[in-house]
């Protein structure tokens, strides 16, 4: 690998009260000579944060007798040295924290690949270094992507329990049980005319213990799923309050409102944060019994669809109003409906259609009818206008989308190579273990437990090759 200095930013484009650009490599502390003069780098020491002015460097044909001060500033700002191998990358390392306007890190930067033959980092070099350098293996290497990714506290907190090692220390104990056994078999390979038969029930068993660990690790696998975030949709009838409640819990006028039924035409989808993750909250067209045009027809059809990918089913209800003539789900069961404030409520939680089967119910409009529709474990009283029920509303959410694992310990892999990995080691262990019951020839053995063995520490990197390490840090952030 290439072992030139490299520089990237860490934070991504646009204007922020700070930003951050890391160096790593040889040349650092000539970068730090280039920008601060020969009486910073002198004094310089490991983990010191210093408040400094950068300055473009002297031009390289520049006399003795010009100072570095009488150079355009580029920025004041922090910086922080990290001395080789007690860094992030097991390199000399230097991160400046300069002011977050654009202009002021592209500049930086500029200045920093005109010192020595510094170069702009690729796309997970930092991390590949790290690895390279022993600072991690290559199953906490991947998990810093999990980290800068993860779209709720439980992904978070399992992409740093596989960050601090939880899996690795997995693999490496099950690559040492392999290693065992391993050189039992060799053993026994190079000694197979002096000793006596070997035992083989005794290898059976513990390689079936392995192969128990191996298929528990497989079961925990998510892969894409974990980083799609939830979907929640709000639908019922035409003009229920579906807009308003999504822009009262945004907190914003982000969806248009107006008390013409229908003004909703297509799906509209927004963001929103919750205590445990960020969601997709999805404002449905209204669902009547029937279309008042072939538009309507369509935006009906389209609300219909989105629910079929809900993670979470939230119908609004706007009381007796809504419902008579409107919710197709619920117009075969009017006349027993009438008269109650909670009649959709009532009528979809018996039919329990396969459109209509909502997750939950939301009483909404609350301040301008009875509070005759108590809330319970299925349904909540909202009001978008007065801001009641809406917390709570947001509690019911977040609890039925984001597990609660505080103290959990468990974790889960995320890595399709880390899958397959476990899978090679796998069919290797089947193999051995039906060799055992047809055909216990010791070479053979052998030599399936050492294929058992390379797939599990081909998942810490122990054994890997040049093409799955670009492939892996390839999909980094530059940066990072």
């Amino acid at each position: 690998m290439d072992s030139r200095t490299i520089v990237a930013p860490m934070t991504p484009a646009g204007v922020s009260a700070v930003a951050a650009v890391r160096v790593s490599g040889p040349e650092v502390r000539d970068v730090v000579r280039a920008l601060f003069g020969d009486a910073a780098l002198a004094t310089i020491k490991p983990r010191e944060v210093r408040l400094g002015t950068a300055r473009y460097p002297r031009p390289a044909d520049a006399g003795e007798g010009e100072c570095l001060t009488a150079a355009p500033a580029i920025d004041s700002l922090v910086y922080v040295f990290f001395e080789g191998p007690n860094s992030y990358t097991g390199e000399d390392v230097l991160e400046l924290y300069p002011h977050g306007n654009p202009l002021i890190v592209r500049e930086l930067i500029r200045a920093i690949r005109e010192i020595g033959s510094v170069r702009l980092a690729e796309p997970g070099e930092f991390t590949r270094r790290a690895f390279l350098n022993g600072k991690m293996d290559l199953a906490q290497a991947e998990s810093v992507a999990d980290v800068i990714h993860s779209a709720n506290l439980s992904e978070l907190r399992n992409a740093h329990r596989l960050l601090g090692g939880a899996l690795s220390k997995r693999v490496v104990s099950l690559a040492e049980q392999v290693k065992d056994i391993s050189a039992r078999l060799e053993l026994d390979v190079d000694f197979a005319e002096e000793e006596a038969d070997p035992d083989y029930a005794a290898w059976g068993d513990k390689i079936a213990a392995i192969r128990s660990n191996v298929v528990a690790m497989l079961k925990t696998f998510k892969g894409a799923a974990v980083r799609r975030l939830p979907l929640v949709v709000l639908y019922g009838a035409p003009n229920a309050g579906k807009s308003s409640l999504a822009n009262a819990l945004l907190g914003e006028d982000r969806i248009l409102v107006s008390d013409i039924p229908g003004t909703t035409r297509d799906f509209v989808e927004v963001r929103l944060f919750l205590d445990g993750g960020e969601i997709r909250l999805v404002d449905t067209a209204g669902i009547a019994a029937q279309a008042t045009d072939k538009l309507d027809a369509l935006s009906m059809e389209k609300s219909r669809e989105i629910l079929e990918e809900a993670d979470l089913k939230i119908l609004v209800d706007a009381g007796e109003d809504e419902v008579r003539g409107t919710m197709p789900e619920v117009r075969g069961s009017m006349p027993e409906a009438r008269g109650s404030s909670c009649s959709a409520s009532r009528v979809i939680a018996r039919e329990r259609s396969d459109r209509g089967n909502p997750d939950f119910i939301v009483h909404s409009k609350s301040d301008l009818r009875a509070a005759s529709c108590p809330n319970d474990a299925n349904s909540l009283r909202v009001s978008s206008k007065t801001g009641e029920g809406l917390d709570e509303l947001k509690r019911m959410m977040n609890e039925a989308l984001f597990k609660n694992d505080d103290a959990s310990e468990d974790f889960w892999i995320t890595s399709e190579r880390e899958k397959a990995c476990l899978e090679d080691a796998l069919a290797g262990i089947d193999r051995a273990l039906e060799l055992i019951r047809t055909n216990p020839a010791v070479e053979l053995l052998a030599f399936e437990m050492q294929l058992v063995r390379r797939a599990l520490q081909s998942i810490v990197g122990e054994i890997s090759s040049e093409d799955i390490l670009q492939s892996i840090f390839a999909g980094f952030c530059i940066g990072k």
